[in-house]
Order: C-alpha cells, then sequence, then structure tokens
C-alpha cells in the first residue's frame, strides 16, 4: 500500500469518513484535554506552595515556560470546540477536521514542552541542576519518541496481521475497498 492511500471500511462513504474522522479525533483530545487540565491546575496552584518563594530565577524561568506552554496547549486542544460551534450545521466537516487535527498537533506540542519544563522544574528543585537537565533530556526524548517517532515510523508499516484485519472488514472483496479514498 502507497503511503498517500487511504482506506475506507466497508461501504463508508465521504460524508460518513469525514464524520469518523471527527468523532475519532474529539475521542483523542478527550484523552489529552485530561492531562493537560491536571497539569495547568497543578502549574497554577505551585506560586501559592509554601515552598515556592525558595524558587530561584532559573526555577522561576523554568515555571513560566511550563505554565504558559500550559495555557497555550490547553487552548489548542479546546479550540476545535469553538471552530465547530462557529462551523455548526454549515456542512464544513472536511474544514473541521483539517484544522482540528492542526490544532491538536500544536496542542500536543507545547503539551510537551509543558511536560519537559515541569519534570525539570520539579528535579531541578530537589535535585542537582546537572541531574535535572539530564532527567529533562531523558523525558524529552521519551515524549518525542513516543509522539512522534513511534508513530510516523508505524504509519507506513503494514504487518500481516493488520492486512488480515483489512480482509475482514472489507469481506475479502476487493471491489469493497477503495484505497484511493
Amino acid at each position: 500500500m502507497r503511503p498517500r492511500e487511504r482506506r475506507r471500511i466497508g461501504n463508508e462513504t465521504e460524508k460518513h469518513r469525514w464524520d469518523r474522522n471527527f468523532n475519532d479525533l474529539l475521542q483523542e483530545l478527550r484523552v489529552a484535554q485530561t492531562g493537560i487540565q491536571i497539569l495547568f491546575a497543578f502549574l497554577l496552584t505551585l506560586p501559592f506552595t509554601n515552598g515556592f518563594p525558595r524558587a530561584n530565577q532559573f526555577q522561576e524561568d523554568v515555571y513560566v515556560v511550563a505554565l504558559l506552554s500550559a495555557a497555550s496547549s490547553t487552548a489548542m486542544i479546546i479550540a476545535p470546540v469553538a471552530f465547530h460551534r462557529a462551523l455548526f450545521r454549515q456542512g464544513r466537516k472536511p474544514e473541521l477536521v483539517r484544522y482540528a487535527h492542526r490544532m491538536a498537533g500544536g496542542g500536543l506540542a507545547f503539551l510537551l514542552i509543558s511536560m519537559v519544563s515541569s519534570v525539570l522544574l520539579v528535579t531541578d528543585f530537589i535535585l542537582s541542576r546537572r541531574i535535572a537537565l539530564i532527567l529533562a533530556g531523558v523525558a524529552a526524548f521519551w515524549f518525542v519518541a513516543l509522539w512522534v517517532a513511534f508513530p510516523f515510523y508505524r504509519h507506513n508499516w503494514i504487518d500481516e496481521d493488520d492486512e488480515e484485519e483489512d480482509e475482514e472488514l472489507n469481506g475479502d472483496d476487493p471491489r469493497r475497498s477503495d484505497p484511493g479514498a
């Protein structure tokens, strides 16, 4: 299968595919939104804790980066809701899905920055700067591996189990699957 080919499930119409894509994207955003909200709430309350006045200038700067990137992530992950409200019942689902896809990607990028900054902030507060930087680097590597490298590596990789599952979904009838759709 060529990288740019898209598959349809059964006799799925173009409209049904856009609806399914939007629903899938909303489910993904719900998962991400919960994590972002918890992190953002933690970061919002942090300056009001007893230990925060002991933070040095570096830690305060890292805190601001973590807070602003969490706020940006929250805004981008929630943005598709506002866009959906603006386009509601206008028949512009493809545009909405493309916009929501971009916002989800940007939101995850800001979430990565916020998560790594938060790890750096906490570890720098309790450990040495050198160890904190190493641990933040490991966290960054891990997030990039799980959120970017593995998905892109897997994106064009189809194994035998996937092909068997596709045949079952399409009833082993090549006319029922339209890879160019």
